[in-house]
C-alpha cells in the first residue's frame, strides 16, 4: 500500500518535521518494555523525511489528527497515529517508538523503542526502487545492529540481554510493496516476471524473509510479531485505475498476497519449532482488513472504498494526499485515508484485535499474552 511514483513527485517539496521532542521526557519508565518496529509506509513514523526519496508523507494534511504534534505532519502516512503507535499505546508503553533516522532517537530514548519503517520499503532490495531511496528489510536489520550495541552501552550486556530478549517485541510489517512495487510493476519489473513465476518470486520473498528475521533472533530478539500482506486489491489506488465498482477487488494482487500470507504462515510456525526461546506471533492483517472492508458499516464507517484525501476517479485514488486534494467532512468514518493507507479509525480497530483479539485473526497469542511471556 506504499504510494506511486507517479502521484508522489508532489512531495518532494515538503518541509521536514520529525517528531521532535514528544517522543520522549525527562521521567522514564521502562516496566512496560520497547517496541522495535520494522515495516513499510503503513508503520513508517518518519525515517523517510531525512532520505531523498520520492515517498514522503510529512506534507498537509497528512498528520491532522495526530495530536502529540498538535496535527502538524510527521511523516506517517495516514491522518493520526500507525498501527505500531497505537498497539505501543495498547501495552501501556508511555512514548512513540521514534524513527532511527531521527536526529533525537540518541541516549536512552532508544530504550522506549526504535521505528525503523520505511515507506515504499519491502523484503527485497530491489523493492520500491522506483521511490529513488527507501530503507529495504536489510537495511532496516542493520540498523537495529546499531541500536543493539547502543543499548549495550547504556545498561550493560547482561541488562541489555534481559531487556532485549524479555521486555521487547519486535514487529514487522512488511511485504505489500514487494507486490505492489516490484513484481506488479510494469515496465521497471518486467524483467524479473518474465523470469520467475508467482510462485518463484515468493519463494524468493520467504527464504529473504526467513535470513532477516534469524538475523534478528542472532541480536537477541525473542518476541515477534509478523503481520501478513493486506488485501491490496482492494485499495482504493487499484479500485480506481482499475474502474471497479464499489463493492469489487483487484483480483491478482489479491491472489499474490494469498499465496505469500499461506507461505508466510508456515515459515512462522517453523521458526517457532527450530529457534529456541523465540515466539513468533502470525497476525492475519488480510482476513482482518477485508473484514472491516466487506463489514464497514457494522464498525461505523460510511465507506471502505473511497480515500478520504486524495483525487482522481470515483475513489479519489489516483492523486495522493496532499495540500490541494479534496477531504472528506468525517475522517472517522472512512476506512482509508488515502488512496493506500488506512485511516487512524481503521488503524485503531485493528491494533485493538492485535493487542487483545483471539486466534481468529493472531496465532498462537495476542500481543498482550506475548508481552507477557
Amino acid at each position: 500500500m506504499a504510494l506511486n511514483l507517479i502521484h508522489m513527485v508532489a512531495m518532494v517539496v515538503s518541509v521536514i518535521i520529525s517528531l521532535g521532542s514528544f517522543g520522549i521526557s525527562q521521567t522514564e519508565d521502562l516496566t512496560k518494555g520497547a517496541s522495535f518496529i520494522f515495516g513499510d509506509s503503513l508503520v513508517d513514523a518518519g525515517n523517510n523525511n531525512y532520505l531523498p526519496t520520492l515517498s514522503r508523507a510529512n506534507i498537509a494534511p497528512n498528520g491532522i489528527d495526530f495530536k502529540a504534534s498538535g496535527g502538524t505532519p510527521t511523516g506517517r502516512y495516514t491522518n493520526g497515529r500507525t498501527i505500531g503507535d497505537l498497539v505501543g499505546e495498547e501495552l501501556g508503553q508511555q512514548h512513540y517508538a521514534l524513527p532511527f533516522l531521527a536526529p533525537n532517537t540518541t541516549g536512552r530514548a532508544i530504550l522506549h523503542g526504535v521505528n525503523y519503517a520505511s515507506g515504499g520499503g519491502g523484503i527485497m532490495n530491489a523493492t520500491g526502487r522506483i521511490f529513488v531511496n527507501r530503507l529495504s528489510m536489510d537495511i532496516q536489520v542493520d540498523y537495529f545492529n546499531i541500536t543493539r550495541k547502543q543499548i549495550d552501552k547504556l545498561l550493560g550486556a547482561a541488562n541489555a540481554k534481559e531487556y532485549v530478549t524479555k521486555r521487547s517485541i519486535f514487529s514487522i510489517t512488511i511485504g505489500s510493496n514487494d507486490f505492489l512495487n516490484n513484481y506488479l510493476l510494469p515496465v521497471i519489473s518486467m524483467g524479473a516476471r518474465i523470469t520467475q513465476s508467482p510462485n518463484g518470486f515468493v519463494d524468493d520473498l520467504i527464504n529473504h524473509l526467513r535470513g532477516q528475521l534469524t538475523r534478528l533472533y542472532k541480536l537477541d530478539a525473542r518476541k515477534f510479531v509478523v503481520g501478513n500482506v493486506g488485501p491490496i486489491g482492494c485499495i482504493p489506488y487499484q479500485k480506481t485505475i482499475n474502474q471497479l465498482r464499489e463493492t469489487e477487488c483487484v483480483s491478482l494482487p489479491n491472489k499474490l498476497a494469498l499465496q505469500y500470507n499461506a507461505r508466510l504462515k508456515d515459515l512462522l510456525q517453523e521458526l517457532n519449532e527450530n529457534l529456541k526461546n523465540a515466539t513468533f506471533v502470525h497476525a492475519d492483517v488480510y482476513a482482518l482488513v477485508m473484514e472491516l472492508i466487506t463489514n464497514y458499516d457494522k464498525y461505523g464507517f460510511t465507506s471502505s472504498s473511497k480515500a478520504c484525501c486524495g483525487n482522481g476517479g470515483q475513489f479519489a485514488g489516483i492523486v495522493p494526499c496532499g495540500p490541494t486534494s479534496s477531504m472528506c467532512s468525517d475522517r472517522s468514518k472512512h476506512v482509508f485515508w488515502d488512496p493506500y493507507h488506512p485511516s487512524e479509525a481503521a488503524n485503531v480497530i485493528i491494533a485493538k484485535q492485535l493487542v487483545n483479539g483471539g486466534e481468529k485473526y493472531m496465532t498462537p497469542m495476542n500481543l498482550r499474552q506475548l508481552r507477557d511471556v
